[in-house]
């Protein structure tokens, strides 16, 4: 076998340590995005599976992984979500995982009360809203960086998340009629 193809590394492996210091910086600083944002979209196990692959999928191709890396692995993390409900993967658990965000409030059960009203009014939305409102709220990404996730310009991501926070508003004030308790009248007595 000749020299020079031991010294070639597999397409799989970067191969410098350079690139293991990089990579090794980019797994530290956003592994816990990734996860983050995979389980507001789908199960524990769906999401710990999605973000392992889109790391994988990192190393492999870490040369195209662009500072700042968290918006391309966003995208590789949709993608692979994407390809987990086509593969027959469970459908989104986004409720279910949202509701295990704690709301910072003084008295718990305001807190909870104002969760569920949340939790409902975003299950009420559209997917592109739910993810508009995800994108900028829970995953504190830019207008350019969600639009790039989004697969939009950034002009239109901006629309879209006006849109998304008007109908949540809306969705949340309807709940929030819907569950007010009715005051019965006093009748007055005929004499």
């Amino acid at each position: 076998m000749p020299d020079a193809e031991l010294d070639d590394p597999a397409p799989d492996d970067p191969g410098t340590d350079a690139d293991a210091d990089r990579f090794t910086r980019i797994y530290r600083d956003d592994y816990l995005r990734v996860l983050g944002y995979a389980a507001r979209r789908t199960s524990r196990e769906l999401a710990r599976e999605a973000a392992d692959e889109v790391f994988s999928r990192a190393w492999r191709r870490l040369p195209d992984v662009p500072d700042p890396p968290l918006p391309w692995l966003l995208v590789a993390a949709r993608n692979v979500l994407s390809e987990q409900r086509r593969g027959g993967a469970r459908a989104d658990a986004l409720a279910l995982e949202i509701a295990r965000v704690p709301l910072f409030q003084t008295d718990p059960s305001d807190a909870v009360a104002e969760r569920d009203v949340v939790l409902r009014a975003l299950a009420g939305l559209v997917e592109t809203d739910r993810e508009a409102l995800m994108l900028t709220v829970w995953d504190g990404l830019g207008h350019r960086d969600a639009a790039l996730i989004a697969g939009c310009s950034a002009g239109a991501f901006a629309v879209r998340l006006h849109r998304a926070r008007r109908r949540l508003r809306t969705e949340m004030a309807r709940l929030d009629d819907a569950e007010a308790p009715i005051v019965p009248t006093r009748v007055r007595e005929v004499s």
